[in-house]
């Protein structure tokens, strides 16, 4: 991961975070978050900006998604990871990668490779990786931030923790097995997903869930002009989840439980 990929900055201490992932070019969903920024600490969208079926061009949508980031950056700080519809290009072992939004982080913008102090609480942003060269960029971005001193870890990951119900597909798991591994070794506080659309929404899915300490976030994607999300509050250590189908608040500093395919029930919704 090139140098200047890999900044650290701290900012203020927050309360209220807000996160959405996989807005896909819905425009409408991006207005939503520009009204709404302001009522938070931080924002933070876990990727998948862009939609590869779409009749416009990448490169359309990506001149217009900039000036959205532009706009939210100016009110809040905001942390972006890719998703697996962000890349624009493949790196020279043929992954893809996404050089638009590395290039774009300027100000309150925090992107891929990038670590971010919100107080106590260290955040690492995890580029989407597509095969051994870029994943063992998002090994070695793990662990550099591991021996960095921080009181909370949080992690920004598209691709969910395989065989737990947050990236339950509806068929079949959806998730990433290796982020299971990295999980397991590190414990972060909190991992921050998306990707699987509908896990939310299934009868054996779920919008959370935990492995050991580390409790794992997916809050699901759905049509219309306001997005599934996830209000996170530091100070209380809760979060609730707010979409079409329900709005449910959880604690965040109860018992340890296990993650529904790995080591336990589900945690559910």
């Amino acid at each position: 991961m090139d140098a200047d990929a890999l900044l650290e900055q701290s900012l203020p201490a927050p309360m209220r975070l807000l996160f959405v992932a996989d807005l896909h070019y819905e425009l409408k969903q991006f207005d939503w978050l520009i009204s709404h920024a302001a009522d938070f600490d931080a924002v933070i969208i876990g990727g998948d900006l862009l939609e590869l079926g779409s009749i416009l061009e990448p490169d359309v949508q990506i001149v217009v998604v900039e000036k959205y980031l532009g706009r939210l950056c100016q009110q809040k700080p905001l942390l972006v990871c890719s998703g697996n519809h962000d890349g624009d290009a493949r790196s020279a072992a043929n992954e893809s990668t996404c050089h638009w939004l590395r290039d774009l982080k300027a100000g309150q913008l925090f992107v891929d490779g990038d670590s971010v102090e919100l107080g106590d609480v260290l955040i690492t942003i995890c580029p989407w990786w597509d095969g051994p060269v870029s994943r063992a960029e998002v090994e070695s971005l793990l662990a550099r931030d591991a021996e960095k001193p921080k009181k909370r870890w949080v992690w920004i990951h598209h691709s969910p923790p395989d065989k737990s119900p947050v990236s339950w597909a509806g068929k079949k798991f959806g998730g990433d097995e290796f982020l299971v591994g990295w999980i397991q070794h590190y414990q972060p506080d909190l991992v921050l997903s998306g990707h699987i659309h509908n896990a939310p929404f299934n009868a054996k899915g779920s919008w959370n869930d935990r492995l050991g300490k580390t409790w794992v976030f997916n809050p699901g994607r759905q049509i219309g002009p306001c997005p599934a999300y996830l209000i996170f509050d530091l100070d209380k250590m809760s979060v609730e989840w707010v979409s079409q189908e329900d709005q449910v608040v959880r604690q965040l500093d109860g018992p340890e439980r296990g993650i529904s395919g790995l080591a336990g029930a589900a945690a559910g919704a």
